[in-house]
């Protein structure tokens, strides 16, 4: 019996997301090593995050959802890499996926979008920080042109153990 694909639309993020965007991340936040944020995030709380991503500059929000039901199946985000200066045109970005969504390509859907938008910034370079293990999130980067550059071993410590975390940058 063949499964039957649901498109899948990408668009920037938008105010009316922040509530499914926050569940999806307070997902991440409760269940998984994914991040390394340890306490759920309320609406409000995480509205600055929301408005910290326009619609145009160097850090972005791209949101995938399901083209019949609107429901949101993930999101992809270039964030400030560090908050001094000569880091300016460098960006870190991440790609979260709802849970039940993996396995339909949004993933890449989402940081084809992505880099995309960001073609005509000032921007040099992309680091993704993914912590260990994460095959898929790995296997994603590679495909979008990062390579590894190297691993902070035990930096995060999260659900009682530590975590490493292995970089990856691509040139933009």
């Amino acid at each position: 019996m063949a499964t039957e694909r649901t498109d899948v639309q990408v668009r920037p993020g938008v105010e009316d997301d922040l509530k499914a965007l926050t569940d999806l991340y307070n997902h991440y936040v409760r269940e998984t090593p994914i991040t390394f944020d340890t306490e759920p995030f309320t609406v409000e709380e995480r509205r600055p995050w929301l408005l910290s991503h326009p619609e145009d500059g160097p850090y972005r929000l791209r949101v995938a959802t399901d083209a019949d039901s609107q429901e949101i199946l993930g999101y992809a985000t270039s964030s400030p890499y560090r908050a001094k200066p000569a880091y300016g045109t460098s960006v870190e970005t991440t790609v979260y996926v709802a849970p039940g969504a993996g396995g339909r390509g949004v993933g890449t859907l989402l940081y084809t979008s992505l880099f995309e938008a960001l073609a005509g910034e000032d921007l040099h370079r992309a680091y993704a920080g993914i912590a260990q293990p994460n095959e898929a999130s790995a296997r994603l980067h590679e495909r979008f042109g990062f390579r590894y550059v190297g691993t902070y071993r035990e930096v995060g410590r999260k659900f009682g153990r530590y975590w490493d975390v292995a970089w990856h940058e691509k040139p933009l």
